[in-house]
């Protein structure tokens, strides 16, 4: 799935969204961009978790693909 992260910025960011997704599968494949504000997930969590779970950490996320 792919996942627009618009307030994603840097390299901090890109850490604390890799490990939120790890926190919840951690087998899960994450592939960052922060140029595109996006990610490349491929996991076993529901989108609704991640999403929620980004939230959480001040990354609001929706799914676009």
């Amino acid at each position: 799935m792919k996942l627009s992260i618009p307030d994603m910025t840097c390299g901090h960011c890109k850490a604390v969204v890799e490990r939120t997704i790890i926190d919840l599968d951690s087998k899960a494949d994450v592939v960052v961009d922060i140029a595109a504000h996006t990610a490349d997930v491929a996991t076993t969590a529901t989108p609704e978790a991640i999403i929620t779970a980004l939230k959480a950490e001040g990354y609001p996320a929706e799914r676009i693909a």
